[in-house]
């Protein structure tokens, strides 16, 4: 891939990825209930997710999840379910806390990592966005490589995002302030989610 082409590639990965949605709440949320490690976890997971789905385009499978209806719907009601799980737990939650133990930000880290991960991974929507995107860049053999740096460029500009994000909001009075808040945030972020779930599935 030329330097430029992976220019253009990675400018509209950026917009991508600071688009507002449903990973966005999920990584404040976590931010704000188990602190910076849970939201760094939480951001590495949704790369991870992303990245994969990047290489699934690259290498000609992303078309045919579009392709084929019942996968695709499969997939759909799937994320849509756990949005709506996500966003149920959110508005059942209680109001941040302390500093809680080493062994309860660990357990926040992996949780943080899976919950960004199956957004990510769940969401149809990157398959289409994917296809869109990369069909200016793929050609007829296009190999592990090429694919190999278009899903390095898609999940590392993604992770970086939200791990900036993560620590942003994980700093000094921004984090004291927002754990003040925390019970409006989950009620937020849940509704938020439960809204996106219920646009995925109608």
């Amino acid at each position: 891939m030329e330097f430029s082409s992976w220019l253009a590639l990675a400018a509209i990965c950026v917009m991508g990825a600071i688009s507002p949605g449903p990973s966005l709440a999920l990584v404040l949320r976590n931010t704000v209930r188990g602190g910076q490690g849970h939201g760094v976890a939480t951001a590495l997971g949704h790369g991870l997710g992303v990245g994969i789905y990047a290489l699934l385009t690259a290498l000609g499978l992303a078309l045919l999840i579009t392709k084929t209806p019942l996968l695709f719907d499969l997939i759909r009601y799937g994320g849509a379910a756990f949005l709506a799980w996500l966003g149920i737990r959110a508005l059942l939650a209680r109001p941040a806390d302390g500093e809680g133990s080493d062994a309860l930000h660990a357990v926040h880290s992996r949780r943080g990592a899976f919950e960004g991960f199956m957004v990510a991974f769940l969401n149809p929507q990157l398959a289409i966005f994917f296809v869109a995107l990369f069909s200016q860049f793929i050609h007829a053999d296009t190999g592990w490589r090429e694919g190999g740096i278009m899903m390095l460029t898609a999940g590392g500009i993604d992770a970086t995002w939200y791990v900036l994000v993560a620590l942003a909001l994980s700093r000094g009075p921004v984090l004291v302030w927002l754990k003040a808040k925390s019970g409006v945030i989950d009620k937020l972020s849940g509704l938020v989610l439960l809204g996106l779930a219920i646009k995925v599935v109608f």
